[in-house]
């Protein structure tokens, strides 16, 4: 699939560029980034490079993962990274992870609204699903925010820092 831009009242939601690798990589310097999510530690300039180059067209070309820079229209500012990826026929995962300055305004919640209806809209997803290591109170509360239903924890579900740690999912359903 072609990459798309989303618009909102507040964001652009579009294609990383490699213009947007020093962004990446300043947000990404945040120790909840690099703790709850699947980055490398410590992520490097040269990480964030990859990442707008490679990672993010290379899930557009293989229809798997979606991922979009979520930018604010009124000063060009990262609020996040925001993504669907495929799981099964009409399931897909929405993952985000918000630049720490640009966190408690709303953003992340409009941009991952935006994204969520785009996927049930033109992915024709049936199912949304949500996963966070448990204690990723804040991405909990967004997800709350944007109606996914706690289903469960899993328990010891991966390793980080040589720890076992929980994982809680949720599901949205198509509306």
């Amino acid at each position: 699939m072609d990459p798309v831009t989303l618009e909102t009242a507040r964001l652009l939601l579009r294609p990383f560029t490699p213009a947007d690798a020093d962004a990446v990589y300043a947000a990404c310097q945040d120790a909840d980034i690099q703790y709850y999510t699947p980055t490398p530690t410590p992520f490097r300039r040269e990480d964030a490079e990859k990442y707008v180059v490679e990672t993010a067209p290379q899930g557009w070309t293989t229809d798997r993962d979606y991922i979009l820079g979520a930018f604010r229209t009124d000063n060009g500012a990262l609020v996040g990274s925001f993504c669907l990826t495929k799981l099964f026929q009409g399931v897909y995962e929405l993952g985000y992870w918000a630049a720490k300055e640009q966190r408690g305004l709303g953003y992340s919640t409009e941009a991952a609204r935006a994204l969520c209806d785009w996927g049930f809209t033109v992915l024709a997803a049936h199912r949304i699903e949500w996963w966070a290591m448990a204690g990723n109170t804040a991405s909990r509360a967004l997800a709350e925010k944007l109606g996914f239903t706690l289903e469960g924890t899993l328990r010891n579900r991966s390793m980080v820092n040589g720890e076992p740690h929980d994982w809680w999912v949720g599901g949205l359903l198509k509306p």
